[in-house]
């Protein structure tokens, strides 16, 4: 506890040697790239094994094949991963406390991450696309242009962020803990723009409390057009979080337009996403509970595939689904009924949307939850600033002259 006594005696300061242990230490401080990058002083201690992995099937080569970068979030690891593959894989990482949502803006090279901690953070980051010339050291920009945090926007935590999408050129998120579905604008301020008419009641909309997990978006060209999914319609006294929450077959999908169910009886929904291969757009969501990636057709669910784990995480690239599972955790078994508690791994699948076949999988055998997934093109970037196995990068350079098309001089 601090001292803060109060004396009119003149006050006693400690000899300069005697600080001197204390003034190394808060100089050291702070000094760790990973540290400044995602604001987590434990950010320097990413534990190795969570980044090992293991890839079967020809899962390198479809990426290869669609010459994409695929973002990962690992939620409960707090690490963002980037893959892409040429002539070898290419697997890198940044920390960041509890990443769930990413959405990339294509066409302006941002990729937002939702840091669900208290409070919530969005981050934007971009590839580097240069350096700033130096007197005192010579640098090249990365060929591989790593993404990097050019801004980061505090918001309060009771928004309980989960998913974010793009909506008409602007940033959408869930904010879980409303009910509801919020705009995020530039200035970090927010608005509520979307709910379901199941939050509605004689006094108004329940936005104080979590009752529903509206948990996210399949993002159309306009909030009516779009797409949202919950673990229930039901405002009752027993919520999401709790153990006796119930949740098999209560699942639903609702309609942008409507603000009504279109499905009903999924368990526990993520990652509603909108498909477009076939000339029309098609709605997919992965049925958590029971490790389903399913087709939304004609007001029921199709089960396309079923996957090793809780299905969380989605994103189309042509005629390919990346769909993460993750492992349930212990105290929410519950929340499976249909899945194998035990058998449940933590990877990314790329699935063939035509057939179902799973083409190949990436495996971390020590990692936990995924939430989210997207891509970007790997020409625009080819992951992080933290490679997983080459460490010849000079970070220190690299942090000291980057800058990117935000920041130019």
């Amino acid at each position: 506890m601090a001292k803060h006594a109060s004396t009119s005696e003149p006050v006693k300061l400690p000899a300069a040697e005697d600080m001197e242990e204390l003034w190394t230490r808060h100089s050291e401080a702070w000094r760790d790239n990973a540290q400044i990058l995602s604001h987590w002083q434990d950010a320097a201690a990413i534990d190795p094994i969570l980044l090992e992995s293991q890839a079967t099937g020809d899962f390198w080569n479809v990426l290869k094949r669609l010459d994409i970068t695929l973002l990962v979030g690992r939620e409960y690891e707090h690490l963002l991963l980037g893959m892409s593959c040429t002539e070898s894989p290419h697997l890198t990482y940044m920390p960041m406390p509890h990443p769930s949502g990413i959405a990339v803006d294509r066409e302006k090279g941002i990729v937002h991450a939702a840091s669900t901690r208290n409070p919530n953070q969005i981050f934007d980051l971009m590839a580097i696309s240069g350096c700033t010339d130096r007197l005192d050291v010579s640098a090249d920009a990365p060929a591989d242009k790593p993404l990097v945090p050019v801004r980061s926007r505090f918001m309060p935590g009771c928004l309980y962020m989960h998913d974010l999408a793009m909506i008409d050129g602007q940033l959408h998120a869930n904010s879980v803990g409303q009910n509801a579905v919020i705009r995020i604008n530039e200035d970090s301020s927010y608005e509520r723009v979307w709910w379901p008419k199941c939050i509605e009641t004689e006094s108004g909309p329940r936005f104080g409390q979590n009752h529903i997990q509206l948990n996210s978006i399949a993002a159309g060209d306009t909030l009516e057009s779009s797409f949202f999914s919950s673990s229930s319609t039901e405002l009752a006294d027993v919520r999401p979080g709790d153990p006796k929450y119930p949740v098999d077959g209560r699942g639903v999908i609702f309609s942008g337009a409507t603000r009504e169910p279109i499905v009903r009886g999924l368990t526990r929904p993520h990652s509603a996403r909108l498909e477009q291969t076939t000339g029309k757009s098609r709605v997919w969501v992965d049925n958590s509970g029971y490790g389903e990636l399913c087709l939304i057709d004609a007001e029921k669910y199709q089960v396309v595939t079923r996957l090793p784990g809780w299905t969380r995480g989605l994103a189309f690239c042509g005629e390919v689904a990346f769909v993460g599972t993750s492992r349930v955790i212990p105290k929410f078994a519950q929340y499976a009924p249909g899945l194998d508690v035990n058998a449940s791994i933590c990877a990314v699948h790329a699935v063939d949307i035509r057939s179902g076949e799973v083409l190949g999988s990436i495996v971390w055998p020590y990692g936990n939850q995924i939430f989210a997934i997207d891509w970007l093109p790997r020409t625009q970037s080819a992951g992080f600033p933290f490679a997983v196995e080459d460490r010849s990068r000079d970070l220190k350079t690299m942090f000291y002259t980057f800058s990117t098309n935000v920041q130019k001089d």
